[in-house]
């Protein structure tokens, strides 16, 4: 990397770290509660000033399984669209490309509403492989769930899914990293939540630990029941390990909700807001650039080396920890006010219109 570029990827970092500050605070834990599971080998040991990941121990699961939906739809747009971003710079004549790894969010981001990805996408994603790049998706869907959609594609290689708590190898079909939710911890910040806003029960599910990764919900949660879901009673959700918990309140605002589960969870666990009516609870340090900053060690990148797209307030930490952060026009409004660079909706496939610029060369 020029000396030039480096300084100017420093500068950029830098600024757009106190932008985000604020707004991924709630987001980052610097306590990890959960207990994690990671195949042999070794992981890289994350930079002093990047949020914490999750502790490891030494065992792997297969991630086959049935899948289950921790965030089934495509995100609801929200709010305006800010001005687009400066042009990102083209890539270098030679060498590496100016943003050797591509991180994508899936839902509302890489997936159409109809939960397919685009020719026009295909056709992006195969441009940025042929100029050397890597493609790695970063969502909130656990494995399990996530893995029809990779193969789908035909992704190769590590993936992070649930919302930075497993790291998956998709070409081996296996999981190296799940961290797993204190249940008796999850029940109490709950209970202490529901009690903070006065007004009445929350409607929660729950996604069962690995292997599994079982979508187990209470009656009112959802009025689109999938087969494969399991309906439950709510003191069913606490009978196995679990690895997260949704929630939603059909009359107060995901922000109150989650405002109080913030409060609740007094730092002893993760908040985010991954899709429109929906609040979720995870082990504390996990979030989509703890599990971000886990896959770009192993696989030797920086953050100034990395682009990422995302749509919603879950999203933050990733486009907060890559160097180029791009929200889609479909976003929500929190992570418009961050990101560098406004792309099309991704109904419009925004994803490739950025790659296509970027990549021109290719």
């Amino acid at each position: 990397m020029h000396t030039a570029d480096a300084a100017a990827d420093a500068a950029a970092t830098a600024s757009r770290a106190a932008t985000t500050a604020t707004a991924t605070a709630t987001a980052t834990a610097t306590t990890a509660t959960g207990s994690v599971a990671t195949s042999t080998g070794s992981v890289a040991t994350a930079t002093a000033s990047a949020p914490t990941a999750p502790p490891t121990t030494t065992a792997s699961v297969p991630a086959s399984a049935p899948a289950a939906t921790g965030s089934a739809t495509a995100s609801v747009a929200t709010g305006g669209v800010a001005a687009p971003g400066p042009l990102l710079p083209r890539p270098r004549a030679a060498g590496r490309p100016r943003f050797p790894l591509v991180a994508t969010d899936l839902d509302g981001t890489l997936l159409r509403g109809d939960l397919t990805v685009s020719p026009r996408t295909r056709a992006a994603l195969a441009r940025v492989r042929a100029a050397g790049a890597r493609h790695l998706v970063v969502t909130g869907r656990p494995a399990a769930s996530c893995r029809e959609f990779l193969v789908a594609i035909g992704y190769r290689g590590l993936a992070v899914c649930g919302q930075g708590a497993q790291l998956y190898d998709a070409s081996a079909d296996r999981l190296l990293v799940s961290a797993s939710l204190d249940r008796e911890l999850a029940r109490s910040v709950v209970e202490r939540a529901e009690e903070a806003l006065g007004a009445g029960p929350l409607e929660l599910a729950v996604v069962t630990a690995a292997p599994e990764n079982r979508f187990l919900v209470t009656a009112r949660f959802t009025d689109r029941m999938r087969p494969e879901w399991g309906r439950v009673e709510r003191e069913e959700l606490w009978a196995a390990p679990i690895e997260k918990v949704l929630m939603r309140h059909r009359t107060v605002q995901d922000e109150l909700v989650a405002a109080a589960v913030e409060r609740a969870g007094a730092g002893e666990v993760a908040v985010t807001h991954s899709e429109k009516g929906m609040i979720e609870v995870l082990p504390a340090g996990t979030d989509k650039a703890a599990g971000l900053r886990l896959a770009a060690d192993r696989m030797g990148f920086t953050p100034a080396e990395t682009i990422a797209f995302g749509d919603m307030p879950n999203d933050i930490p990733l486009l907060g920890w890559a160097g180029y952060g791009v929200a889609m026009g479909n976003a929500h409004p929190d992570l418009l006010a961050v990101a560098d660079e406004v792309a099309p909706s991704h109904e419009e496939d925004g994803v490739a219109v950025v790659l296509e610029r970027l990549f021109t060369h290719a």
